[in-house]
């Protein structure tokens, strides 16, 4: 069965029971004096009739979806001949690979005959499994339903268990989530140790030059500084520079006028406005760069006579970080303008009071005040102006130059980290596994800020609590 069509059989399924259960508290309540008189409302009973129809289901369709793709794998590598089993893993996952191929038909050409049966087979288990867990599924759902049907009295504490059923599923998905970090965090970390295990640390972190490209034979490696990355290092903080000193003071003006200063009128227009900044997909935002921008910036530089001086070039770190400021605006922008009016007016009132001018009173007291918020604004879009990689790739290039100069072409790590993983990779290379370095990196990096925004948070808040 089509997992879309098992999906809304189970939500009509999971309805049917809550209406039942729901249905058998009303009438069981005729008995006993009316609905006053049961333990919790029928909304309850029907409700923890529908989580026991759905949980268990939702449970065993879970399990599946996540181990039976390994169990059909195992089963039609068994049946390939012995010469094909004994391959290597990357081999072997090479042919199940073109064995997926042939099966959903996007394969074109001749292929081996054991290929075909293996995709027959392949084909033919998958439609098994689907119908088996389709059955079990519904099956399950059906004895959840009757069981708690058959269970529901007037004494039943319905209420209390759906609220413990939703605080479990809350929990769950707060480990959930830090499971997830810590997955990432894990796979990251152990593929870096690779990485650190074919080039030192120190070359790593320390190293001039970085061109991957150039790592292909094994003397190479530890020969030439290929994996320094201090030029990405160095890119990704100039251009994250220039994106912030365009975004900080145009986004915090911005909120500042219209927290303070805007009527409401032009605040309901300029604020949507704003936001809409936000929501233009990046790949836009990197034609602007490519097509505009960086002519224009590389332009200006010549007509100014730059380029007798220092390097002038097409693509450049500071027509990215331009573009990426302007981009980021709503992020400081927004989160400040809501920050900055959740400042009670009483601190506005009294400064005022005592004959401060309202410029005073923004720069004394409502900044201040503001300042936790604001901070943490500031580090979201650093985080973000760090992060990007489209405008980078379409506007400042691929060349990892150590350089300050913002006219010369730069590149950051996020572009390296897709540069590194795009088309076919075996991921026991150190340009590979080079990748993995640069997440782990990033991610200390977002660590340290959400750090430092925590501490500046927790330090200023207390003097106005």
């Amino acid at each position: 069965m089509d997992i879309t069509i098992l999906m809304i059989l189970m939500g009509m399924m999971i309805i049917s029971a809550y209406v039942l259960g729901r249905g058998r508290s009303i009438s069981l309540a005729k008995n006993v004096g009316g609905v006053a008189n049961l333990n919790s409302l029928p909304f309850y009973y029907g409700t923890l009739t529908a989580l026991w129809a759905a949980l268990p289901a939702l449970a065993v369709l879970g399990i599946w979806s996540v181990f039976h793709t390994s169990i059909i794998e195992g089963i039609v590598v068994q049946q390939m001949p012995e010469d094909i089993r004994n391959l290597s893993k990357e081999e072997l996952g090479l042919i199940l690979n073109k064995v997926y191929n042939v099966a959903h038909q996007q394969h074109i050409g001749e292929v081996p005959g054991f290929i075909l049966e293996s995709a027959n087979a392949l084909t033919r288990f998958e439609n098994y499994s689907a119908w088996l867990v389709s059955v079990v599924v519904l099956l399950l759902m059906m004895v959840g339903i009757a069981v708690t049907w058959l269970r529901i009295n007037p004494q039943l504490t319905a209420r209390i268990r759906v609220e413990n059923g939703f605080r479990y599923a809350l929990l769950a998905c707060s480990c959930l989530a830090i499971l997830t970090t810590l997955g990432i965090l894990f796979s990251v970390l152990f593929e870096s140790i690779r990485f650190f295990k074919a080039v030192p640390i120190s070359e790593f972190l320390f190293g001039l030059e970085w061109s991957p490209q150039n790592a292909l034979r094994v003397d190479q490696v530890t020969g030439e500084s290929s994996f320094g990355a201090i030029p990405l290092f160095a890119g990704t903080l100039l251009i994250a520079l220039i994106a912030m000193l365009v975004a900080v003071p145009t986004g915090l003006m911005s909120a500042i006028y219209l927290s303070e200063y805007a009527p409401e009128r032009a605040r309901s227009l300029i604020k949507p406005l704003l936001e809409i900044l936000a929501g233009i997909p990046t790949v836009v935002y990197g034609f602007v760069a490519a097509l505009t921008v960086a002519p224009f910036v590389r332009d200006v530089a010549i007509a100014l006579g730059l380029n007798e001086y220092i390097t002038v070039t097409s693509e450049s770190a500071l027509a990215a970080g331009l573009v990426m400021g302007v981009m980021i605006i709503p992020f400081v922008s927004s989160l400040s303008d809501d920050v900055i009016n959740a400042v009670p007016q009483s601190l506005r009132d009294g400064a005022l009071g005592l004959g401060s001018t309202q410029s005073e009173v923004i720069k004394k007291v409502v900044i201040p005040a503001a300042l936790p918020g604001i901070v943490g604004s500031i580090l979201l879009a650093v985080s973000r102006a760090i992060g990007e990689t489209m405008i980078v790739v379409m506007a400042a290039g691929l060349a990892a130059n150590l350089t300050a100069n913002p006219l010369d072409s730069v590149s950051t790590v996020t572009v390296q980290i897709v540069t590194l993983l795009v088309g076919d990779q075996e991921f026991d290379s150190p340009k590979t596994l080079a990748a993995f370095a640069l997440g782990l990196m990033l991610f200390l990096v977002t660590l340290v800020l959400n750090y430092v925004s925590l501490h500046v948070v927790k330090k200023y808040r207390e003097q106005y609590e």
